[in-house]
C-alpha cells in the first residue's frame, strides 16, 4: 500500500506524540504501508518548520530526524503538477499522490479543499482518522 502525508500529518507527529498521525507514523516505520513522498515536500518541510509560528512548538533536532526517516520512503523526484487545488501550495500534494500511484493521500487540512475533493485517479483523500479506521 502506497500512502502520501500532508506536511501538516507530519508536523502534527512532530507536535504531539499522540493520537492518528503519530499511530500511523509508527505504522509506516514498522513497514505496515510504504510513505510517497518528493523532493518538493522535503523542501517545505525543511522551510516551513523555519516559519515563527512552528519554532516554538517544532524542535529542529526530531525536523531533522524527520527528513533523515523520509529518505528511505519513495521519494519522486520530479513532479508534474496538472490539477487544481483551492490551495495552489496543495496542488504537489496530488502530483505525488498521482505520480506514486498512492492508495491514499492523508491530510487534515479541511481548508484546501483536498477532502472536499474525496479523491483524485484511484488514490482516496481521507483524514488521519478515517485512515487509521480503515487501514490500522
Amino acid at each position: 500500500m502506497w500512502v502520501v502525508l500532508d506536511t501538516n500529518i507530519l508536523f502534527s507527529t512532530l507536535i504531539s506524540p499522540h493520537g492518528f498521525p503519530d499511530a500511523f507514523y509508527r505504522a509506516w516505520r514498522a513497514a505496515r504501508f510504504e510513505v510517497v513522498t518528493s523532493r518538493m515536500q522535503l523542501d517545505e518541510i525543511r522551510r516551513a518548520s523555519r516559519y515563527p509560528k512552528f519554532q516554538a512548538v517544532l524542535q529542529p533536532a526530531k525536523v531533522g530526524v524527520m527528513v533523515n526517516n523520509l529518505q528511505r520512503a519513495v521519494i519522486l523526484e520530479r513532479l508534474t503538477i496538472e490539477a487544481e487545488t483551492d490551495d495552489p501550495d496543495d496542488a504537489f500534494l496530488l502530483a505525488m499522490a498521482t505520480a506514486g500511484n498512492a492508495d491514499y493521500l492523508v491530510t487534515g487540512d479541511r481548508r484546501a479543499g483536498l477532502l472536499q475533493r474525496g479523491h483524485i485517479e484511484r488514490t482516496r483523500i481521507v483524514t488521519p482518522a478515517v485512515f487509521c479506521r480503515e487501514v490500522l
